[in-house]
């Protein structure tokens, strides 16, 4: 057993307790032990953390931006040097295997990597003849403070899509971790104050609803990013707008991949395997459906089947299983009930992951339901864990029927060798991020990620160009020159 971790609040460059001094007891879903507890904040201690951003405001604003980018490389170094302890934390709290969480790193690397070069990405625009000798120019400003709440699937990527480029730009940041996976952003705080950022420009407020409530109900904090799923990004969302904030809530997904039968069918089940099955399932990108021309589906279906039956199931800290426990009993109940109605709605069970079940730890192995319809609640809602669901089709074209069908719209992938099919689907599928011959689409930090329909509420979506728009506000100068002096 891992040393046992007292998670308080980040404040100021202090670590300080909550002031109810309630806490949650924080769970190894792997083995089911005790490793830690967290803070359960309120609206006292957020407004401890909001007079330390304010502070911190009013002079990391006027730093310079090579200053500020100096302090984040060294950030970024310190977060390689580290990159084996980071690993190690996300795989004993979110359970997933080393391999993926030190993947999971590199993600958090880049998206720091994006925010280094905001000396680029945060131009203002400027034109030399609006009129006859009138120029105009703009200029990017931070918004000043800003939040984000997070998930816990990615402890790791998903605070680096936010703070990093937040805090290029000028912001101060307020981070609520989520309550099941907080002793990664701990150790991000550690490793930032080190790297020499100044006190209170990233904070760390711990806790549950009622920390969000608090953050929603804050006049001083003017942006939200939000990643989790669509019944809280829509709570959040409506809250956060209601109090006039910005907020960029990136909420559920049921990822479709078609698979055409000119594909690779081999190479089709070694993408889809990764993708429906990868990280216990607990992620947005993960492949949820497959729609498959009927032609080549037997034979995918058995394919899939028995490479799936290879998988390794276990405590993420054996490099030589690839397949964890999912994060919580009670998520591990709610995909048992998901596999209970597959089966009640008489689609075909061809792999029961409840085989595998060990009480050891929160397991369930990879599950797989053919013979999906739209009317089952398999297919229309997000379960979040390896259940894969797979619809048999005659054409790309029912196949993209059937996918926008769904409420979300947060990626698509199509198998196929035809350039005319890549891009009938590209024209015509409703979603936002796109993978070709790929499983999981999700794009680097310098695109953004580009959820549609109830998979994003907001205007500016998180990474890229929208993410500088979104933790920045422009003024617009129109100026008059060589007028010549009054005589």
């Amino acid at each position: 057993m891992k040393e046992y971790v007292i998670v308080d609040n980040y404040i100021n460059g202090n670590w300080v307790k909550n002031k109810s001094e309630n806490y949650l007891d924080l769970i190894n879903p792997a083995t089911k032990e005790k490793i830690g507890k967290v803070a359960l904040s309120n609206n006292e201690d957020l407004k401890h953390v909001v007079e330390s951003s304010k502070s911190a405001f009013k002079i990391w604003s006027k730093f310079s931006t090579p200053k500020r980018v100096n302090i984040l490389i060294n950030f970024l170094q310190l977060v390689k040097d580290n990159k084996k302890q980071l690993a190690e934390i996300i795989t004993i709290e979110n359970g997933k295997p080393i391999a993926e969480s030190i993947g999971e790193v590199q993600r958090g690397v880049e998206s720091i990597q994006h925010a280094i070069s905001v000396m680029t990405l945060s131009m203002g625009d400027s034109l030399g003849n609006i009129a006859t000798g009138v120029e105009a120019t703009s200029y990017n400003y931070p918004i000043g403070i800003v939040a984000g709440i997070c998930p816990f699937n990615f402890p790791m990527m998903v605070p680096c899509w936010m703070f990093p480029l937040a805090i290029a730009l000028g912001n101060c940041f307020i981070l609520k971790p989520s309550e099941k996976t907080p002793q990664l952003a701990k150790r991000l705080a550690e490793i930032f104050n080190q790297a020499g950022l100044p006190d209170g420009v990233f904070n760390i407020l711990n806790g549950g609803k009622d920390a969000v409530n608090a953050i929603l109900q804050n006049s001083d904090i003017q942006g939200i990013s939000f990643v989790g799923s669509k019944k809280v990004g829509e709570y959040i969302y409506q809250e956060g707008s209601k109090n006039f904030k910005r907020v960029q809530s990136l909420t559920g997904a049921k990822n479709h991949a078609i698979i055409l039968k000119d594909a690779n069918i081999d190479h089709a089940v070694d993408q889809i395997l990764k993708s429906a099955f990868g990280s216990a399932g607990e992620r947005c990108m993960a492949c949820s459906v497959v729609v498959i021309e009927k032609e080549i589906a037997d034979e995918f279906c058995d394919k899939l089947k028995n490479a799936a039956l290879e998988i390794k199931i276990g405590n993420g800290l054996d490099e030589n299983n690839n397949l964890g426990p999912v994060i919580s009993q009670e998520s591990l109940n709610n995909i048992l009930n998901y596999i209970d109605f597959g089966i009640k709605e008489k689609a075909k069970l061809i792999l029961d992951g409840r085989k595998v079940i060990d009480d050891s730890g929160y397991f369930i192995g990879p599950t797989i339901f053919d013979q999906v319809t739209t009317e089952m609640k398999i297919w229309k809602d997000e379960i979040f864990g390896p259940l894969l669901s797979i619809v048999r089709v005659s054409s790309l074209e029912a196949a993209i029927r059937i996918s926008n069908e769904s409420q979300f719209g947060n990626g698509a992938c199509l198998f196929t060798d035809s350039a005319s099919a890549i891009r009938t689907f590209r024209e015509n599928i409703d979603a936002g991020m796109l993978g070709i011959n790929l499983g999981v689409p999700a794009p680097i930090a310098s695109f953004p990620f580009s959820g549609w329909k109830d998979s994003f509420y907001g205007t500016s979506h998180t990474n890229g160009k929208d993410g500088v728009a979104f933790y920045t506000r422009r003024k617009v100068v129109t100026a008059l020159l060589n007028i010549g002096k009054t005589k």
